[in-house]
């Protein structure tokens, strides 16, 4: 009875861990793939990098071009985007 116990206190600060720490950063992982996921044409971006830029292209796989000033355009990767700034709306 003693050993167990003694294990008691390790147990509940993993309980604690997961529900303060890994269960918030795996929703806030699946928010960031599906945010990825719906981006599109004309949307207005915010990258890791602090760029601000609109997206002109969706392409295959995880590239997306983006328009960073007037004929400058880069390509960047989906998963670099922090935030959708401006969503635009559905294409018709």
């Amino acid at each position: 009875m003693s050993g167990l116990e003694s294990f008691i206190p390790i147990i509940l600060i993993f309980v604690i861990m997961y529900f303060l720490l890994i269960r918030p950063q795996q929703r806030k992982i699946k928010e960031h793939k599906m945010m990825v996921e719906a981006i599109r044409r004309g949307d207005q971006v915010l990258t890791q990098g602090g760029i601000i830029g609109k997206i002109t292209k969706v392409k295959e796989g995880e590239e997306v071009e983006v328009e960073i000033a007037s004929n400058v355009k880069v390509t960047i990767i989906k998963s670099t985007v922090v935030n959708v700034m401006n969503k635009s709306e559905p294409a018709k």
